[in-house]
């Protein structure tokens, strides 16, 4: 299908927009030093505490999420608009607001945080824990999003016709339903994933900034941007190229309709 010219020019000025960055990275970057700066502990570090905590958060997340997501799609409970919209208000919410949040929640003598720390002894706050909660907090929605997506734009009829054969809710939900989620599920998570590796505000805010225990990726850049440059750098890429060598092989996985080879 041929594009009309103002669209295809429109759409070149997003392209350079999205990619400029990526170029003048590329640019600024030691080539020659790259070696070197990737062997510092002070990169390496912060490259496998965020790959922890991303991981881990994307795990805590399909766990919460989907239930929740197929929850908001399929249950007609009272107040499903409130429940939706608290779901989704980390995604608006500027992430430092969603960090003190947690602080006055989960901190401790926060809300539920005081009662964490008399009755079991467990601390959250400047914690790696805490740096996982801060990841879930705003890369939930995400998740919950894709996955809330496809379950409203699917039929159920498999689902009830199973269900009127004599399938109980959970052998429909596990012999039906996830396998038909897969997709949106990955999709799910990818996003999630990309959004708890970047995760910055709440996690400075609620974990707090500790070498080894909560600085991840974006924390270690910001703070080698004052102090050295050419480190940032270095970390920049590092999580550039993470992030691309996860987010492309999952490209068909949320566009499942898109034609092989575009």
């Amino acid at each position: 299908m041929r594009a009309p010219r103002p669209v295809l020019a429109v759409a070149t000025v997003a392209v350079v927009f999205l990619t400029l960055p990526v170029i003048g990275l590329a640019q600024r970057t030691p080539w020659s030093s790259l070696g070197d700066l990737l062997g510092r502990q002070s990169v390496l570090q912060p490259l496998v505490l965020s790959l922890t905590v991303s991981v881990a958060a994307a795990l805590v997340i399909v766990v919460l999420g989907t239930p929740l997501a197929w929850t908001l799609a399929r249950v007609d409970i009272p107040g499903r608009r409130i429940i939706r919209a608290l779901v989704l208000l980390p995604m608006v919410l500027p992430p430092v607001v969603g960090g003190t949040a947690l602080l006055f929640a989960l901190g401790r003598r926060g809300l539920v945080g005081q009662w964490l720390d008399r009755w079991f002894g467990l601390t959250l706050p400047f914690t790696t824990a805490g740096a996982v909660v801060a990841a879930v907090f705003v890369a939930l929605p995400f998740y919950v999003i894709a996955v809330e997506g496809a379950l409203e734009s699917g039929s159920d009829e498999l689902e009830q016709m199973a269900g009127t054969l004599g399938a109980g809710p959970l052998q429909v939900l596990r012999r039906i339903t996830l396998p038909r989620l897969l997709p949106a599920m990955g999709a799910g998570v990818a996003l999630a994933w990309a959004r708890a590796l970047g995760e910055f505000g709440a996690t400075i805010t609620f974990a707090g900034n500790l070498p080894g225990r909560t600085q991840t990726l974006p924390l270690a850049t910001f703070l080698a941007l004052e102090s050295d440059p050419e480190e940032a750098i270095a970390l920049s890429l590092v999580m550039l190229t993470v992030s691309l060598a996860v987010l492309i092989p999952m490209r068909d996985r949320w566009l499942p309709g898109r034609r092989p080879g575009r």
